[in-house]
């Protein structure tokens, strides 16, 4: 800005958008300073490089603005979770499985959770051949994100699943 630009020559577009065309680095300050803005340099990697006349006051609160509707606009990563069991009835899974879908073509990523309960645990292979039928319908719309893992020594296992963009 101003005085940093050390190269020799610019090319210059001035206050209202129009093309000046290339002139020396001295000339396009003193253009700006007699309208009372400053020389910023736009695109410092341009051969040669592109600066413009503008009031740079104003250009950073327009960049903070359009940064902070930018974060604003951005969803933030939720995770919906759906709950089974291993003797979740068959009628059952598929509702869920149903459930799971709306919210991956929402836009959310899912988690599809087996609890066990009391001697439950004993028959792990129940639990997981429910999460295996919920991957294997919700193959098409939805990716896996992080594969069958086990947590609370062994009595909930989860399958973290995110949509695919196709939806």
């Amino acid at each position: 800005m101003n005085e940093e630009i050390r190269i020799r020559e610019v090319r210059l577009i001035d206050d209202q958008g129009a093309q000046v065309g290339v002139v020396p680095t001295a000339q396009a300050l003193t253009m700006a300073r007699e309208r009372g803005l400053d020389l910023v340099e736009v695109s410092p990697t341009a051969a040669p490089p592109v600066c413009k006349i503008l009031d740079y006051g104003k250009f950073r609160y327009e960049q903070e603005r359009k940064q902070h509707g930018a974060r604003r606009r951005q969803k933030a990563g939720t995770v919906k979770e759906v709950r089974f069991t291993p003797g979740t009835d068959d009628h059952d899974v598929e509702y869920l499985v149903k459930r799971l879908e709306r919210f991956l073509k929402e836009g959310n990523k899912v988690k599809a959770t087996v609890r066990f309960r009391s001697r439950e645990r004993l028959y792990p292979q129940r639990g997981l051949h429910v999460l295996e039928r919920v991957k294997a319908a919700l193959a098409e719309i939805g990716v896996i994100e992080r594969d069958v893992t086990q947590e609370q020594d062994g009595r909930i296992i989860s399958v973290i699943l995110a949509p695919t963009g196709k939806s």
